[in-house]
């Protein structure tokens, strides 16, 4: 496996990131003080942000374990990554299938300085970890088949978990970049999304979320359910379908928290 070049890391600790951001509503350590302040400036006009986080993160592994556990995909090409954190996708599907092979991709600096916890391997699967954007999908395609850690011929699940929506809407982009990755994958792969929407919130915090996009303040960009639907057009939805990430395959415990909270959409997909 390829292990990450520290001389060649260079990370702007002045401008927020994404993956920094979910790191510290996650009560991670691996964060600067301009994610802080980002991350404070959202959630004190939304308080309560943090559910919609931690459910996020939850039901990355309970996709991830249907994915591997029930309709038996042994190939992840997980994209927008994040810093490690407990549950990764490759632990959860090395758990039930300990051949399972994941690709990592994220364009943060500060997680290819931290990939070795994300190369942690079993020994009969494999890990590794390229840095790239989402936004140059073929040139994902291209590192991954050059990589040679995953096999593109065979199925591949296919995670854009809570990454679409730092693409700006309105011009299709995103749809294009998930039907690229999509069209050079076989039949019987899979796509797991979720989404940030305003479809559960109450117009007053509609309108003072469009505030935040409209001051710069925010980079998550919400998409309603209909917009969030059209990314799986062509392909076969897992039940229950599209939903909320909460109600999505939940656990024996029913999540309580209010949906306008939580504010995600979620979504698993096979291409027949």
């Amino acid at each position: 496996m390829t292990e990450p070049d520290p001389a060649t890391t260079v990370i702007d600790s002045s401008v927020p990131h994404p993956a920094r951001r979910y790191d510290y509503w996650l009560g991670g350590k691996d964060n600067f003080a301009a994610d802080r302040e980002s991350a404070d400036a959202i959630e004190a006009k939304f308080p309560g942000m943090r559910a919609g986080i931690r459910a996020n993160r939850a039901v990355l592994r309970r996709m991830t374990e249907y994915l591997a556990a029930e309709a038996g995909v042994r190939q992840f090409l997980d994209i927008g990554t994040g810093l490690p954190t407990a549950d990764n996708t490759h632990e959860v599907a090395q758990r039930s299938a300990p051949q399972a092979r994941v690709l990592y991709v994220d364009n943060d600096p500060l997680v290819m300085s931290h990939a070795r916890a994300l190369l942690t391997s079993s020994r009969e699967g494999a890990t590794d970890y390229i840095e790239a954007d989402l936004r140059e999908p073929q040139a994902i395609l291209d590192a991954a088949r050059e990589r040679q850690v995953l096999d593109l011929s065979q199925p591949v699940a296919l995670m854009l978990i809570a990454v679409l929506h730092f693409i700006p809407p309105g011009n299709g982009q995103a749809r294009a970049i998930v039907r690229t990755l999509i069209d050079a994958l076989p039949a019987g792969s899979y796509l797991a999304a979720t989404h940030f929407t305003l479809d559960f919130m109450p117009p007053e915090e509609q309108a003072r979320y469009q505030q935040l996009l409209d001051a710069g303040i925010s980079d998550i960009w919400p998409r309603d359910r209909a917009a969030f639907a059209t990314l799986f057009d062509g392909l076969d939805l897992v039940d229950p379908g599209i939903e909320l990430i909460s109600r999505w395959r939940p656990e024996a415990q029913a999540d309580t928290t209010d949906p306008s909270r939580i504010s995600i959409w979620g979504a698993v997909a096979r291409k027949p």
